[in-house]
């Protein structure tokens, strides 16, 4: 079949192939009338017009490309789709960039494989870089002149928009809940633990919450691996050789909380009679798990939109501006977490 191109529209419409453009591309330096964009609209309907991404990519410098780029900081690693917090926030980052004429470039990047080199080979026109800490990866990218969004991410260079949470209070608030539920000694759980990451942030906040009560941060409840379900399930087994001595557990996140639940439940230790959780994510199975997570929610699909809308917002900027977006927290009651009292121990 041959493919129907601006000249059939343009014919069918009864105007200039120019005028088809101008519509196509809303051109603000062109006045066209609302009923010349109507009929020009329902050409386009009615031939199933669909735009050539390519010519217009090379008329307009444009590929109409948004990198994603998602470091794996464990080499030998596979994706991470196992975590449906990814998958969440990459839903909503595609979503939003195929309604605004957008496709996405996906990858998955080792720590030692340079940032800059796997944007430049595709011409990308902006990149979302989620989870990354600081090196001199980033120092490339900033040279290649497009707008760049850090998601999650404690990097401090203006060059780069952000877009994240206060991992900090989060892990301050999930931990003060415990304690206010009675539990004084409390286990944390989260991947590795790096300086300038997520993990660190929401270890320093689980420490700030436990000196405010008077309680002293203990090494021994310390657990970190890595950030999966499987980690979950070795933690689980941690717990129980160090002789199950914390009453509650915050775990960073809600994927590692699934896997330790299900290792607990294998030895016949039951959440939350004999060990309370507060997770951290809110992600979609937290809800459908048994028993249901409390967890500190976060906006997950929000954090995907509002970085495909800054890489936009500064594609058409004139001059760059950084822009810092912090997105609320809050925590939601389950069922993994019960009151613990004095009689208990």
């Amino acid at each position: 079949m041959q493919r129907v191109s601006i000249k059939d529209v343009a014919k069918e419409a009864g105007v200039s192939a120019s005028t088809v453009s101008y519509v196509l591309n809303n051109s603000p330096t062109e006045s066209i009338s609302a009923e010349t964009r109507k009929r020009v609209m329902a050409a386009v309907q009615k031939l199933g017009y669909v735009p050539n991404l390519n010519a217009r990519s090379l008329s307009s410098r444009r590929s109409n490309l948004i990198g994603v780029l998602i470091p794996q900081t464990e080499p030998g690693k596979e994706f991470m789709f196992s975590n449906p917090f990814y998958g969440e926030l990459l839903s909503a980052i595609e979503y939003t960039a195929r309604q605004h004429g957008y496709h996405l470039l996906l990858s998955g990047t080792q720590e030692d494989q340079g940032y800059a080199n796997v944007a430049r080979n595709r011409g990308v026109d902006g990149i979302i870089i989620v989870g990354t800490y600081p090196g001199e990866s980033l120092n490339e990218l900033k040279r290649m002149g497009v707008p760049i969004v850090l998601v999650d991410s404690y990097v401090t260079d203006d060059a780069f928009h952000t877009i994240g949470i206060e991992d900090k209070e989060g892990a301050r608030m999930a931990t003060r809940y415990l304690i206010g539920k009675g539990h004084q000694s409390i286990a944390f759980i989260s991947g590795s633990i790096r300086e300038n990451g997520v993990n660190m942030k929401r270890y320093q906040g689980y420490c700030d919450a436990l000196r405010e009560a008077g309680l002293t941060p203990d090494e021994g409840a310390i657990y970190s691996g890595t950030v999966d379900y499987e980690y979950g399930l070795t933690a689980a087994r941690q717990y129980l050789d160090r002789g199950r001595r914390q009453t509650a557990a915050f775990i960073t996140a809600d994927v590692l909380s699934m896997g330790f639940v299900k290792g607990l439940r294998q030895q016949g230790v039951c959440v939350p009679e004999d060990i309370s959780i507060v997770s951290f994510d809110d992600v979609y199975l937290a809800n459908m798990a048994y028993p249901s997570l409390t967890t500190v929610h976060q906006d997950i699909g929000e954090k995907g939109r509002k970085a495909v809308e800054l890489i936009l917002e500064a594609a058409q900027a004139k001059e760059h501006r950084h822009t810092e977006c912090i997105l609320p927290l809050r925590l939601v009651e389950r069922d993994s977490v019960r009151e613990w009292r004095k009689s208990d121990d």
